[in-house]
């Protein structure tokens, strides 16, 4: 009896063990978020910026708060960094902080998404 009980003992000990490294490697940093200012103005620049991120390597979720204008984007550090997600939407034709809208981009905008109409 005494030898089972040394015997679970250990198992459980090597289990323990086993899945305190799997949570160890599980751990490594896979997504982070950044939050970039744009000069999108309606629910249009919204579906062209959430749109467009979609499709950048790395990009997890978007998603546009209008009225504050900040693009809140979840994405893989290994595969983008916020620099590359600021030139992303700056070649949708937005502003993105301090990187200002692709100006061939920025011609091609419908007339509601450009940042010099009135709000709607």
């Amino acid at each position: 009896m005494k030898k089972m009980s040394k015997l679970s003992g250990m198992i459980s000990l090597l289990l323990f063990l086993f899945v305190s490294s799997l949570t160890c490697v599980g751990q490594h940093k896979k997504s982070d978020t950044v939050g970039i200012k744009t000069s999108a103005v309606c629910g249009m620049c919204k579906e062209r910026i959430e749109g467009g991120l979609a499709f950048e390597k790395g990009v997890k979720s978007s998603s546009l708060d209008v009225e504050t204008k900040v693009a809140t984007i979840i994405f893989n550090p290994s595969k983008t960094s916020p620099e590359q997600l600021r030139k992303a939407i700056s070649k949708l034709g937005y502003d993105a902080d301090t990187v200002p809208a692709g100006q061939a981009a920025y011609a091609k905008l419908p007339a509601c998404c450009k940042k010099d109409v009135p709000k709607h």
